[in-house]
């Protein structure tokens, strides 16, 4: 850990500037630290200035750091899945992508979950951090850090900025008294309670607690942050979000408490290891922290040069406080740059009501890959929640779209078509794509959709990107009805000609949406691309500009046909009780048969 820091006893720091919450009350100011400095804010609030140029700096995307209180469930999948596909997006463009997620560790929930399990709590944080490594595996999550809050590099990051932030005149000392959600890791304010002082978001009573702490100045960057928003309303979207923390700021920043007394498992306070760094404060760093090449020695300077600010935080709306009011002011006041995007999505939902570990309503995660495959998992929920809003999960609805649109509008025409190509051309090509397009519209509809998947992957937009994509798939369902091959190829001579060109045409369209929906569903995706005679090197190759129409050329021979994606089916048990089954081709790390199906 760090030295220790002294005080100075000869400055002091001004308490709240508005007015007190009742039910949050700052008694006395002991040991007050050094006074501010003068306060950067041009060059702190703008994202745009580097030294790094535009098209060197690395993209970086970020999930929340999940907390480590029990196994993940499928909220904290969902904001991954997002994440991955963002990621290999921006991969496509050939960007240097770092994607960072991981385990926030700290805090008394934890404790108290391991004591529950009884293990300690290092036991208990390798038992569910693995648990999320084994997911993010299962749903082909190509990350490229995953920090966990408890690796002694990242307590050491978090030891040097919570020095520089009390260096800066940003730290004292003082009694504090509120109503606390555990679960929330937060004290409240009571007018955001429900009846009986209830965490709205765990319905669970808060606790009056008192306590001495270190408190972070957050009022003192009310001004700053103001002038962020305003001056960078893309900071926080969607636009709807950035209304919600505009009104938390207007309403008065107050001054909030980063270090517990009682709470033993956490990282200690440097200049006070009596008490331990709030678990929030300490989260947050490891968007910082996890820069850090492997086994490179723990330094902050080496952690920004490495890659900040981030270019995106996804997070769910619950967290947009921490991130959007919280997490700047941090920055600013250790003279750091800011992220350029916190998005803050929707809740899942089940039966209406967020899921959540602590409302005990989640959907198993591990159970929906065992059952369906990740590729139908990461595209239902990519597809079907417009991304920002709340999206509720329905069995029926999950079986109906992986069907529709994975099985029947894109799996079953690759396959109808390589069948025909077998049976009338020996799978192998009779013309380049390049030429079999000409004088048809199909082409510039396929192009013109192309480009529209990719502004609105672009733009974090990832259920119209793949709309956009599905759209190629359902135009080339409908060419090849409306030309029917089937028929010309009876006709011989310059009808046959023109069936086999029909056929290029639309694996042309196939090998192009391999590409623009691999963020989606890579692993269905790769399964296309094989089939149409590519290597798996040759996939893994591919950019965004390999959607140019003229891909397929004269004389490539296709692989065999077998459906990419076959249709999840219900069984009826002998006991009456409703079975699926996807016999989609094994592939190794997905399961093939599915289990009993659970309620939705």
């Amino acid at each position: 850990m760090a030295a220790r820091v002294p005080f100075s006893l000869q400055n002091t720091l001004s308490l709240l500037s508005s007015s007190p919450n009742p039910n949050l009350k700052i008694f006395t100011t002991r040991f007050p630290l050094r006074s501010s400095r003068f306060l950067r804010s041009r060059a702190l609030c703008s994202s745009a200035r580097s030294e790094r140029t535009a098209d060197s700096e690395p993209f970086v995307i970020t999930t929340p750091l999940y907390y480590v209180n029990a196994p993940p469930h499928m909220g904290s999948a969902y904001t991954t899945i997002a994440a991955d596909a963002i990621a290999r997006f921006q991969r496509l463009l050939g960007k240097k992508v770092i994607f960072i997620t991981g385990t926030d560790e700290h805090g008394e929930k934890i404790a108290t979950a391991a004591t529950a399990s009884g293990c300690s709590p290092r036991e208990h944080c390798d038992n569910i951090s693995q648990s999320y490594k084994k997911l993010w595996k299962e749903l082909n999550i190509n990350y490229d850090r995953f920090i966990r809050t408890t690796d002694p590099r990242h307590e050491a990051i978090v030891a040097e900025f919570y020095s520089k932030v009390l260096a800066n005149g940003d730290i004292y000392r003082a009694d504090y008294e509120g109503l606390y959600c555990v679960n929330c890791e937060e004290y409240k304010d009571e007018k955001e309670l429900l009846t009986d002082n209830c965490c709205p978001v765990h319905l669970k009573p808060c606790a009056l607690r008192k306590e001495d702490n270190y408190f972070f100045a957050l009022s003192k960057y009310q001004k700053q942050l103001e002038e962020l928003l305003m001056q960078n309303p893309n900071f926080v979207q969607p636009s709807y979000r950035l209304n919600e923390v505009q009104g938390w700021i207007k309403t008065g920043l107050k001054d909030f408490s980063i270090s517990r007394a009682s709470v033993d498992w956490g990282i200690p306070v440097p200049n006070d290891p009596s008490q331990t760094i709030y678990v929030w404060f300490d989260a947050l760093l490891g968007y910082l922290s996890a820069l850090l090449e492997h086994q490179e020695q723990p330094d902050l300077q080496k952690a920004i040069s490495s890659g900040w600010p981030a270019s995106v935080h996804l997070i769910g709306k619950d967290i947009l406080r921490f991130h959007a009011v919280y997490w700047p002011a941090m920055l600013m006041a250790a003279g750091l740059r800011i992220p350029q995007i916190v998005f803050g999505h929707g809740f899942l939902t089940k039966g209406g009501m967020k899921m959540g570990k602590s409302l005990g309503n989640t959907i198993e995660p591990n159970e929906l890959v065992q059952r369906f495959g990740a590729d139908a998992v990461r595209y239902f929920f990519l597809r079907e929640v417009e991304f920002g809003s709340d999206g509720d999960y329905s069995e029926d609805r999950f079986i109906n779209i992986a069907n529709a649109h994975l099985a029947n509008t894109i799996g079953n025409l690759l396959n109808r078509t390589l069948g025909l190509l077998k049976k009338n051309c020996q799978s192998t090509l009779p013309v380049d794509s390049a030429v079999a397009t000409e004088g048809s519209a199909f082409k510039a509809n396929v192009d013109n959709l192309v480009e529209k998947a990719r502004i609105h992957f672009q733009n974090l937009s990832p259920s119209s990107a793949c709309e956009a994509v599905l759209e190629i798939g359902s135009a080339g369902n409908l060419y090849i009805d409306e030309r029917a091959p089937w028929s010309l190829f009876k006709k011989g001579g310059d009808a046959a000609e023109a069936a086999a060109k029909d056929l290029v045409i639309v694996l042309e369209a196939m090998r192009i949406v391999a590409i623009a929906l691999s963020p989606a569903a890579p692993s269905l995706c790769k399964r296309i691309y094989l089939q149409l005679g590519y290597s798996e090197d040759q996939f893994d190759a591919i950019t965004w500009n390999d959607t140019k129409w003229g891909g397929l050329k004269a004389g490539q021979v296709m692989g065999q046909a077998e459906p990419v994606f076959a249709r999840i089916e219900l069984e009826t048990q002998d006991e009456g009780e409703a079975a699926v089954t996807n016999k989609a081709p094994k592939k190794k790390g997905r399961a093939s048969k599915a289990q009993t199906a659970v309620e939705a």
